[in-house]
């Protein structure tokens, strides 16, 4: 483990990828306590509000606490257009740990406290508003929980299934290895993404977004295990033929207890590798159902539902800010494949260009 963190470390790219994932998993875990609004928060009237502008010097040059100012709505009668303008009458300077809405803290107590906010309870959006007037900067956050979740419940469904599936095949061989090696290609030749499509709109439209995420979880992990379970099974073709299989075998031991406590364990360099590599596809693969609408449904957000909102012209050129769940689904996906990609050359010395 020394080892390996030491070379880790060497890599800046890897490293700097590993403290953003970090920051974007620290960000979700106390999404309420970063927060400045909370999930049901709406108000038509501030709809597509641009970010509030913090300000730390005074209309007459002295330096000053931030603040900002509320937006008021209005409307142009000649171009038919309504516009925001800075409500001057009234400063909302910005403090830390201010109160806002009530929530429990991790699960555990009460609370009314938030990173930042206004001392007073003004508006502070600071990544804009959507077409509902809801606040992007808390809904990406409440949005990251299940976009960024969603890779590793899946995983924790399918590698097991993966590893203990080719894991069987590989050491049974044999008619047993052909008859479940075709199984597991069956699998692999469902087109995953339609099957998604279709299954997802078939769903009851009554059903929850809990429900839906869970279903959608599901269904990830189902498809996802077969191609892993082929490479398992190649890896335990050539590790059952080590002399320390043997020995387990001469000794009496179980085929399970072999697989289980001498073979699989064996594989943990890959799996590592492969857990790293396939958290992306799953974010991208909720992303892109959500993107559809047939995944997570308004109200409640993901990132993919997000971006959504950002697919039309005149949002990409005047609203910018609507983009920024595509830029955090990049950032991710590019993370994850970056620190996998490093692992690989660490655990697996043969795949470095030398």
């Amino acid at each position: 483990m020394r080892e390996f963190v030491k070379k880790f470390k060497k890599d800046k790219v890897a490293l700097l990828s590993f403290f953003i994932l970090l920051l974007l998993y620290l960000s979700i875990l106390f999404a309420n306590f970063i927060s400045i609004y909370p999930k049901d928060f709406s108000n038509r009237k501030l709809s597509y509000a641009p970010p509030s502008n913090i300000y730390f010097i005074t209309p007459d040059g002295k330096f000053s606490r931030p603040y900002t100012y509320s937006y008021i709505r209005k409307f142009d009668k000649n171009s038919l257009r309504s516009y925001f303008i800075q409500d001057r009458e009234k400063k909302h300077y910005l403090t830390l740990f201010a109160k806002g809405f009530e929530y429990k803290f991790l699960g555990l107590f009460k609370t009314n406290r938030h990173l930042i906010g206004t001392h007073d309870g003004g508006d502070l959006f600071l990544l804009g508003c959507d077409i509902n007037g809801r606040d992007n900067f808390s809904r990406l956050l409440y949005g990251g929980q299940v976009s960024l979740t969603i890779g590793f419940l899946a995983l924790f469904i399918s590698f097991p299934i993966g590893m203990i599936y080719g894991g069987i095949s590989g050491y049974l061989g044999g008619r047993a290895d052909m008859l479940m090696m075709r199984f597991s290609e069956a699998i692999m030749s469902i087109p995953s993404f339609y099957l998604l499509i279709i299954l997802a709109a078939i769903l009851p439209s009554g059903m929850t977004s809990a429900q839906r995420f869970f279903l959608i979880t599901v269904i990830l992990a189902l498809i996802g295990w077969a191609g892993f379970s082929r490479v398992i099974r190649g890896m335990v073709l050539s590790i059952k033929t080590q002399d320390y299989i043997t020995a387990a075998r001469s000794i009496g031991a179980s085929k399970a207890r072999i697989i289980l406590k001498h073979i699989l364990p064996q594989t943990s360099s890959y799996v590592i590798i492969a857990i790293t590599l396939s958290v992306p596809g799953y974010i991208l693969a909720e992303s892109g159902l959500s993107f559809l609408g047939l995944g997570i449904q308004q109200p409640d957000a993901s990132w993919g539902n997000m971006l959504k909102e950002a697919q039309e012209f005149a949002n990409i050129m005047y609203r910018p800010w609507l983009l920024t769940p595509g830029f955090l689904i990049f950032v991710a996906v590019l993370s994850f494949n970056l620190i996998g990609d490093t692992i690989r050359d660490i655990l697996d010395p043969k795949s470095e260009i030398r």
